[in-house]
């Protein structure tokens, strides 16, 4: 009848301590199976939590959230005790996520799964954070932040412009208006958007008025299929994904993605 008890589930690991050794075991678990050379073909780890909303606080701190790089200086001891031999450059990126992806490596004893990025294999983490760069043209930032409670984010030519309604629109993603860059001509005030979708858990996005013929134009190119698409209806959303570049215009070019620059 003793044995009744031993088909208990397991309870949630609720020390800090005990969960980062749960992380660096399994994590060690699969940096093991990369002995023998395969390890510097590796850019890049990432880490996908999927704690309980109570538990952030504790998963937080076992990662040292406000020192990422401690952390990654624990998986380097791994990775130096087994001679795994990655780059002297790869990276660490840590993201919670409310469920963990299908196609992640699930981590063994807990609750969190691992990408590992390769030159050939981009994280693609369905987070509700992502980040859009400029390649072409002058924007007030060279990156931004941008996350699923933002609701709609504009993108167009200056700041804050009074488009043919008569009100105001704020451009959350804006080309500079005086700029002498030759891409910025070609961009609308009201030019595009971008919003979360519950439904399909990704970013979507837009035409606006200024974005669809006989008007300037919006494009869209994926990294896994380099044949563009272009917006030609208002009305309808196209998913992003990791690599997706979006062209406006002409010249400027913006590219969507769920891992921030630094992390490279």
């Amino acid at each position: 009848m003793f044995n009744l008890f031993n088909k208990r589930k397991p309870e949630p690991l609720q020390d800090v301590k005990a969960i980062r050794e749960a992380l660096l075991t399994a994590i060690k678990q699969e940096l093991q199976k990369l002995e023998g050379g395969e390890g510097k073909h590796i850019k890049g780890l990432a880490l996908l939590l999927a704690c309980l909303p109570a538990e952030n606080f504790l998963y937080e701190s076992a990662v040292f959230a406000d020192d990422e790089i401690r952390f990654k200086n624990e998986i380097q001891r791994i990775v130096d005790d087994f001679a795994i031999d990655l780059p002297a450059d790869w990276t660490l990126q840590v993201n919670f996520v409310t469920e963990l992806p299908a196609d992640a490596i699930k981590l063994a004893n807990i609750n969190a799964a691992l990408y590992i990025r390769t030159p050939e294999h981009v994280v693609v983490t369905k987070s509700k954070t992502a980040y859009i760069r400029t390649l072409n043209g002058e924007s007030e930032k060279t990156e931004y932040k941008i996350s699923a409670t933002d609701g709609k984010i504009n993108i167009g030519r200056a700041p804050k412009v009074q488009v043919s309604d008569g009100f105001f629109r704020i451009n959350h993603i804006a080309f500079l208006d005086a700029s002498t860059n030759e891409a910025n001509k070609f961009i609308s005030r009201q030019h595009a958007h971008i919003e979360w979708d519950n439904n399909t858990g990704s970013f979507l996005l837009f035409a606006d008025e200024g974005g669809i013929p006989p008007r300037n134009k919006v494009r869209m190119r994926s990294v896994g299929d380099h044949t563009p698409v272009k917006l030609n209806v208002a009305e309808l959303g196209h998913t992003l994904q990791e690599g997706d570049q979006i062209i406006l215009g002409e010249l400027a070019v913006l590219e969507f993605s769920y891992i921030e620059h630094s992390n490279y």
